[in-house]
């Protein structure tokens, strides 16, 4: 909370001033996430969690779910461009529905794809129909982002300074990284950063959130969106080496000695007439997309022919670029704390507060 003291007389121009810091101190603690979208929905289930209740907003209706009352559960469609809500005996139809807590805040719910999958978020949820299906954008605060990404993204046996460097790589991301979707700030696949629901209290991917509570990593006094990788070839790459455009930040090639001395090989066989170039990132997600995201995971690799098809046999997963996991992981173990491994994989970068947050104006 930003707490304004005005002591002098002031002006509207100060005022003003005092108006927008505080808006974008406000925006900057929140990320807008487009969640469950790999699936491409034509129906979600919606169920508050236990103790929990969900105030919906469809047009002028108002609905109130609750696990004690006969309306404990609604059904989302897609009606066209509308989105149709069941609950109870009544179907309700908007061009967009929001759902909060009885304070207008954030609570605890539950979105389901029937048949796939089932999520737990905290946070307030709209759903509209746009291109052919359902789309869900969950807005939750950035340390309760953070956490869900730190725990999606870690082995259970990672040690706490690697949590703690994943913590500040992923808030950095959150904070620098918008702009890469037009109706929501990020996804929760790999395209942005893997997202589930957010961990215990008590667990330690939500310990290390709060251990680093805002701080990021910056270049030249700039945040960045600081871009990570499950696993190198035993040298990090630049976005240059795979086809991206140049970031913000000037990755460097960096040695990562546990992905050296442990490679993480694999092997996989695509058909032919799938267009692959090696080394390019672009050319791999497409292949990703068609074939699923393991079909080829990383970008080092050599591809041999076989008949019809093409074998590839490759090191590494993910892009290469930024903190490797596994390398920071292998570097906690060793006694690296979360400032050295995040200035190893990040040269000339520093761990600086987040947006110097005014107490006093």
């Amino acid at each position: 909370m930003v707490r304004v003291m005005l002591c002098q007389p002031y002006t509207k121009l100060a005022l003003l001033t005092v108006i927008i810091l505080i808006s974008v101190v406000s925006a900057a603690q929140e990320v807008r996430i487009g969640v469950l979208g790999l699936f491409h929905p034509q129906e979600f289930q919606l169920e508050p969690s236990k103790g929990s209740a969900l105030i919906i907003h469809a047009g002028s209706d108002t609905i109130i779910l609750e696990k004690t009352s006969d309306r404990s559960r609604a059904a989302i469609k897609r009606g066209g461009t509308e989105v149709l809500l069941s609950a109870g005996k009544r179907t309700y139809r908007a061009s967009e529905i929001t759902v909060t807590s009885r304070q207008n805040g954030s609570p605890d719910f539950l979105l389901i794809v029937p048949g796939k999958i089932t999520r737990h978020y905290h946070g307030t949820l709209s759903v509209g129909s746009h291109s052919g299906a359902l789309a869900a954008v969950v807005t939750m605060g950035l340390e309760t982002a953070v956490a869900s990404v730190v725990a999606a993204e870690s082995a259970g046996d990672t040690p706490s300074e690697a949590l703690k460097a994943q913590a500040i790589a992923t808030r950095s991301y959150f904070v620098a990284g918008r702009g890469r979707h037009h109706d929501f700030d990020f996804c929760d696949t790999t395209h942005c950063q893997f997202l589930r629901e957010p961990p215990p209290e008590k667990s330690p991917a939500a310990q290390a959130a709060k251990a680093t509570r805002g701080l990021v990593l910056a270049y030249q006094d700039e945040t960045i969106a600081a871009m990570y990788t499950r696993s190198c070839s035993g040298r990090t790459q630049t976005p240059e080496d795979v086809g991206m455009s140049s970031a913000q930040y000037p990755y460097y090639e960096v040695e990562c000695k546990y992905c050296r001395q442990h490679p993480s090989r694999w092997q996989s066989r695509i058909s032919e007439a799938e267009p692959l170039i090696s080394a390019n990132e672009s050319s791999r997600l497409r292949v990703d997309r068609r074939l699923g995201w393991n079909a080829v995971p990383s970008n080092v690799f050599v591809m041999q022919k076989e008949g019809e098809n093409t074998v590839l046999r490759g090191i590494g997963q993910g892009h290469g670029i930024g903190l490797c996991q596994a390398g920071s992981k292998a570097m906690a173990e060793e006694g690296a704390d979360f400032r050295k491994i995040l200035l190893h994989y990040y040269p000339n970068t520093t761990v600086i507060a987040m947006g110097g947050e005014p107490a006093e104006l």
